[in-house]
């Protein structure tokens, strides 16, 4: 099994998603037994077991539902929650009402965090760097974001997300998996599982982290948000760290030659295969796809973790911080180059957006980490010819209050968690090019017109890549489980070219 320091073993996975076919394939004694395994192999899950290997490499029968317009996704994910009031939503109306206390009519009966429940006052604090009109539709867009200022014409901005999280844990949980509690299959391996990898040599979902200079360190990430939850672990996104061994346990131990790996995998293939076919489990499978890819990434990661073949226009463009491994701006660099190998779906988390305090001086660094770069890539796939079928997602959690946490006007305050109404951004893979979709209220504090649930959003991404997100499930303890979850979702054509 490919392994992180922040992903399960495959002997903890095991325990944790045992099937009922394998723990009858394990307990039961005899050629019944065997027999049982079989039969049970031959049904839900079982279906894995095409012709000895499993079927993740070419996804499963049925998908895509229509015809994509997209084919792959690149997710930038800003964890913390980035202020739409500095950085996408600033209004006039704030300006003239900086300083005034947020009446309660706007505020209602909406939950708030701990950090602000008790405030005695809620003052309103406008948008500290202010904004331009940007493209030829004059979207606002804020002073601290220039370089995403430059591309407001490639984008569909949606400015009407929203969520019933509040604290951070449920809230990345919720939008990477349908559900704000632990144990359900992250987008990516959703991805992964349904329309397979386009590349042997890299797994269809692969992930990227980096701590930004605003709040550090950032709230904490765990493997479960890119795992594969009840879907089978080859699934699961493999992280790659920075330096010179971006996988853990990938390279040959000291005296095993690569042949020696090659006879090794193949006897121990067969011995998994048979196991398998005995016992119907198809997370034996699983683990045999795992060292396989291990064995091709070998070869493949070295060259795609190497930017030596990089123009120095490259750098000029994506900016010197992309030389530097492990920043956000590499990342950036490192998913062009995957999605250019066929990598399906790549995710990069990039902590440091929790300004509770010290928003003054922690907004502007955190900006500064991700501006140019996520500029850069959107430019660069549409330099390639690539931007038209790769869909660019930026966006968090959720978003940051209009009024101040703790003393308004003071160096150390900052904003608070505000799932009610927040922004994100795509661009390319079949969303229109300079498009604003949804409004908030004049405090930026509600939604006004076109709410978009992050269901929605995750409807809306699988829509794009041809996959009906009502079709689209995994029977597991009964039900038939969704990325989108139980509650009604629905897909949001008008941002759709």
């Amino acid at each position: 099994m490919i392994r992180t320091p922040l992903t399960h073993t495959f002997d903890e996975m095991q325990r944790q998603q045992m099937t009922r076919r394998s723990l009858f394939g394990k307990t039961a004694a005899g050629l019944g037994g065997v027999a049982l395994g079989q039969m049970m192999a031959q049904e839900g899950q079982g279906a894995l077991l095409d012709a000895g290997r499993p079927i993740s490499q070419n996804g499963i029968p049925g998908l895509p539902h229509f015809a994509p317009k997209a084919k792959r996704v690149i997710y930038l994910f800003q964890s913390g929650g980035p202020s739409h009031v500095d950085l996408f939503d600033g209004k006039d109306f704030l300006d003239k009402h900086h300083g005034s206390d947020l009446p309660d009519s706007v505020r209602g009966n909406q939950r708030l965090t701990g950090m602000t429940a008790r405030q005695a006052s809620f003052p309103v604090v406008n948008s500290l760097w202010g904004g331009k009109r940007c493209g030829e539709r004059g979207t606002w867009m804020g002073n601290i974001i220039p370089h995403m200022q430059g591309i407001a014409d490639d984008m569909t901005i949606i400015r009407s997300m929203w969520t019933e999280a509040i604290n951070h844990d449920p809230g990345v949980t919720y939008i990477n998996t349908g559900s704000q509690q632990m144990g359900h299959a992250s987008m990516g391996a959703w991805l992964s599982y349904g329309l397979g990898r386009e590349n042997e040599n890299f797994p269809a979902y692969m992930v990227l982290l980096s701590q930004g200079t605003g709040k550090n360190p950032g709230q904490p990430l765990f493997s479960r948000l890119w795992g594969s939850g009840y879907l089978p672990s080859s699934h699961q996104g493999v992280m790659l760290r920075p330096g010179a061994n971006p996988v853990l346990y990938l390279k040959n131990p000291p005296g095993v030659s690569r042949d020696a790996r090659r006879r090794l995998l193949d006897t121990l293939g067969d011995l998994n295969r048979q196991q398998a076919e005995a016992a119907g489990d198809p997370e034996t499978l699983a683990r045999v796809e795992a060292y396989e890819m291990a064995y091709r990434m070998q070869t493949s990661v070295p060259d795609l973790t190497d930017f030596s073949d990089e123009p120095e226009s490259t750098f000029e463009l994506y900016g010197e911080e992309a030389r530097r491994p492990g920043t956000f701006a590499a990342n950036c660099l490192m998913a062009r180059r995957m999605v250019q190998r066929g990598v399906r779906f790549v995710q990069l988390f990039h902590r440091g957006w929790d300004q509770h305090i010290s928003i003054r001086s922690q907004l502007p660094r955190q900006c500064q980490d991700v501006d140019q770069a996520s500029a850069a890539l959107v430019t660069d796939l549409k330099r390639l010819g690539m931007l038209d079928d790769t869909l660019v997602i930026w966006g968090g959690e959720f978003g940051r209050t209009v009024y101040s946490q703790g003393q308004f006007g003071a160096p150390t305050s900052g904003r608070d968690h505000h799932g009610r109404c927040f922004t994100t951004w795509m661009a390319g893979g079949g969303v229109k090019a300079g498009y604003d979709y949804g409004t908030t209220d004049d405090y930026a504090y509600n939604i006004a017109e076109d709410p978009v649930h992050i269901r929605d959003l995750n409807a809306t991404i699988l829509h794009l890549l041809g996959i009906d997100h009502q079709r689209f499930t995994f029977k597991f303890r009964g039900l038939n489980q969704r990325l989108t979850g139980v509650e009604e979702a629905h897909v949001i054509k008008d941002i759709m070219a």
